[in-house]
């Protein structure tokens, strides 16, 4: 195991792939931000405990990839963004005129 005085701001790379960045925090409490693939397994040990899990390969939580949206909601997605880009190009150009 590996211990560290770190501070605010400091990062940790683990692998090629997991960032932890040490936020901040208190003397009870630190802020760590994670950034990892999310077909990487994060887990609280808090969590664990509650389900009665231990923290030891094959009791990882899994979560899994959503379904994939069909291409009809894919197109109505893109209709909509589209037409919101419009509106929003439209009051912009509206409020330079003003200006």
């Amino acid at each position: 195991m590996l211990k560290l005085t770190v501070k605010p701001g400091e990062y940790l790379l683990i692998g090629d792939q997991v960032k932890l960045v040490f936020a901040g925090g208190s003397a009870n409490n630190l802020r760590i931000l994670v950034d990892a693939p999310r077909s990487v397994n994060i887990a609280r040990s808090a969590t664990l405990e509650k389900y009665g899990l231990a923290a030891e390969p094959g009791n990882e939580v899994k979560h899994y990839k959503e379904r994939a949206l069909s291409k009809e909601a894919q197109d109505r997605i893109k209709a909509i963004l589209m037409e919101e880009r419009k509106k929003a190009k439209t009051a912009e150009q509206r409020a330079f005129i003003r200006a």
